[in-house]
């Protein structure tokens, strides 16, 4: 293999890692995953070669990036809109890159099991002492196995010159162990967090890597956000209300501006817009925070006033 050539890259995702590590209690859930490695985490990085000479990156052109996730169990969801806000993400994705990213579904399994119960008295008391309860056990399955299984096949036949894993989970270290002891592969680790404190990178990753990245920031995250709507074969998709930091205060913002803007549609446009009256911000992206949302609505409540009066 050519080592000066660009690095024929593909970047692979736990899904539920990036959630729980970045995007849950957030407002970049609407993530554009492609955008993201492309322009923001790839540039980021440097991959040298046994010269310590830099190497060139290119995202392969199909399949690029792999998302490894499962659907949500209704059943089991935190939300009532979880499992349709999941899948309209899903479908986003797809409808905008039917070629650079490919998603790949294992599922969850919920059963009643039964677990040792942490004493209420004193927490120090050993597991095998305390008393058996019955619980509802939810499990992500085949995920893991599906990310190893897709990164050594694509390093075995020759697909890739580079692999990057974007997890912190120790299960998918025998794959970057085999893919380094097999075959040329660089590969590079990136840990699914916001803060590196929090969390730091796990060293039976990183001893295979070739590199690692010990967190995403949230600038990034926030530069590589999905279109709010996005054109489908038979319809688009939008991104979910509750997915807006302050989703309650977006609602009530757009009911009370849906007759004087014209729609909802129309509602957006104008929050997407830098407004003269903020100080030339973006009313959208005042509603990331608590005081920006009260900041617009007031704004929007004194312009219906306004209106009705004139």
């Amino acid at each position: 293999m050519d080592k000066q050539l660009p690095l024929r890259t593909k970047v692979y995702i736990d899904g539920y890692n990036l959630y729980y590590g970045c995007l849950k209690g957030s407002p970049f859930k609407w993530l554009d995953i492609y955008r993201l490695f492309k322009d923001e985490i790839l540039p980021s990085i440097t991959v040298v070669n046994s010269q310590s000479k830099p190497l060139s990156i290119v995202l392969c052109n199909e399949s690029s990036v792999s998302f490894f996730t499962a659907k949500i169990l209704g059943n089991a969801a935190s939300s009532p809109d979880s499992v349709s806000s999941q899948a309209r993400y899903h479908q986003a994705l797809k409808n905008l890159y039917p070629n650079e990213v490919s998603i790949v579904e294992g599922y969850y399994s919920i059963n009643k099991v039964s677990a040792r119960k942490v004493s209420d008295v004193d927490s120090s008391i050993k597991p095998k002492d305390c008393s058996d309860v019955i619980i509802w056990k939810m499990e992500e399955k085949q995920s893991d196995v599906n990310l190893a299984l897709h990164a050594y096949h694509d390093a075995i036949v020759g697909n890739i010159d580079h692999a990057v894993f974007v997890t912190n989970d120790t299960d998918i270290s025998p794959a970057l162990k085999m893919i380094k002891e097999n075959t040329s592969v660089f590969v590079g680790v990136v840990v699914p967090v916001r803060n590196p404190e929090e969390r730091r990178a796990n060293a039976e990753l990183t001893k295979y890597a070739d590199w690692k990245r010990t967190h995403i920031n949230q600038d990034e995250l926030e530069r590589s956000q999905l279109p709010r709507v996005i054109s489908g074969r038979r319809k688009a998709t939008e991104k979910p209300d509750s997915w807006y930091a302050n989703p309650d205060k977006l609602n009530e913002i757009i009911e009370l501006a849906k007759p004087v803007c014209g729609g909802r549609s129309k509602v957006f446009k104008w929050l997407e817009k830098a407004n003269p009256h903020m100080q030339g911000q973006y009313p959208i992206k005042l509603l990331q925070t608590n005081e920006g949302a009260e900041l617009v609505l007031a704004y929007v409540k004194n312009w219906i006033s306004d209106l009705k009066n004139n």
